[in-house]
């Protein structure tokens, strides 16, 4: 087995493109907003001689979308209701795009922003703050009411804890749908920004991973300011839920084997979720053991195991994509085995190629002793979570 130790080599895209870690939408009208960032992106990924650039900057760029016919106008606005998608730490706005035509199927006018740091090069989240994530969201917020007379926010991972964040300081929302959301991460996060003591000198220590970047719509590389960013806003947002109940309809899914988010504050706070419509999809690899504090009504265990596509459990990443998806899914073209990146490039190399003998699943330990896995990056059960998406909204969004 071969195995290398050696720390990976910085590149041009670790370093700080210059046009990313601020948000400057502003007052922009939300078309003019996506016009201008898609031209960022362009000439971001243009520098760094990106092949595929129009499919880099379809992907990565924020998007709107008009409501399936047949669904009756607003009231006051343009539009009945609404939704704000926001993507998730180290994602882009692609990560939200299979769930944007669900919404858009059940009459939502649909805008999603991209998170300032985001969609560009790894090197732009290594000065971000999470308060640039927060207006971003708010900016999305305020452009979307101004066309609709019921706002939703919709968020996964990072997106859901911006997504509530929001919705504790925006009495506009109406409800809430919430994918793998980060609540809680690992306390080891607040010790990430230590590394600025030395980094100056060593700048491979500023990066709790340094990978490939194989990814057309997702970083791989991590700079520990992003984790420290994530611990600043988690600790805000639980502040805030201590004082605050949580009164709109929320919808969540979530896995029970998340190694990313930590799935018992979501428990928690779908526990607290006071509204009667409130509904938890939760994917699990044991459907008889119930989460206890959430009532039997609002909550949907989902088997994560499917032994024909070698799948152990679902994971952080398999939420919101379905197994068709051309990039992410059962066939696609990506493979996430960043976990064994630098460390193990045999199994690495396993992940990436077509073995029917690798498994997918969340890398918990009880499924990497089961042998090569490669981390799951979409949901078999995606269909459905379409159909319960929709009996929630049928329920809940009146």
């Amino acid at each position: 087995m071969q195995r290398s130790g050696a720390t990976p080599s910085l590149g041009a895209r670790h370093q700080p493109s210059g046009s990313n870690s601020r948000f400057n939408g502003n007052q922009l009208a939300f078309a003019e907003y996506v016009a201008r960032t898609r031209d960022m992106l362009g000439r971001t990924h243009g520098k760094l001689g990106s092949a595929d650039l129009e499919k880099i900057v379809d992907g990565n760029a924020p998007f709107e979308l008009e409501p399936a016919a047949g669904y009756p106008a607003g009231q006051e606005k343009t539009y009945r209701r609404g939704v704000l998608l926001t993507h998730g730490l180290t994602d882009s706005p692609y990560f939200m795009r299979h769930l944007a035509e669900i919404f858009q199927e059940n009459g939502f006018r649909v805008m999603a922003v991209l998170l300032p740091g985001h969609g560009t090069q790894p090197g732009d989240l290594l000065d971000v703050t999470w308060r640039e994530w927060a207006k971003a969201v708010a900016y999305g917020a305020d452009r979307l009411a101004e066309e609709v007379d019921e706002v939703y926010l919709a968020g996964f991972s990072a997106g859901g804890t911006l997504s509530v964040y929001q919705s504790l300081r925006d009495k506009r929302v109406r409800g809430l749908f919430l994918f793998s959301p980060a609540l809680k991460i690992t306390p080891r996060a607040a010790w990430a920004s230590l590394h600025k003591l030395y980094s100056w000198l060593i700048p491979p220590a500023k990066w709790v991973g340094i990978r490939p970047d194989k990814s057309f719509y997702k970083y791989e590389s991590l700079p520990k300011n992003a984790a420290a960013q994530m611990h600043a806003l988690t600790k805000k947002l639980n502040g805030l839920l201590r004082e605050h109940e949580v009164g709109i309809p929320v919808f969540a899914a979530a896995s029970q084997d998340d190694t990313t988010a930590n799935t018992p504050a979501t428990l928690e706070f779908m526990a607290h979720a006071r509204h009667p419509s409130s509904r938890l999809v939760l994917y699990t690899t044991d459907t008889e053991k119930f989460p206890p504090g959430i009532p039997v009504e609002k909550l949907e265990l989902v088997n994560s195991v499917v032994p024909e596509q070698n799948i152990l459990s679902s994971a952080h990443t398999a939420v919101v994509l379905p197994p068709d998806d051309p990039h992410y899914g059962a066939a696609g073209d990506y493979s996430n085995a960043i976990h064994y990146y630098p460390d193990d490039m045999e199994k690495y190399r396993a992940c990436n190629g077509k073995s029917e003998e690798v498994f997918q699943g969340e890398i918990t330990e009880a499924n990497l002793k089961a042998g090569t896995l490669r981390r799951l990056m979409y949901n078999p059960n995606f269909a459905a979570l379409k159909i319960s998406m929709k009996r929630f909204i049928d329920d809940s969004v009146r």
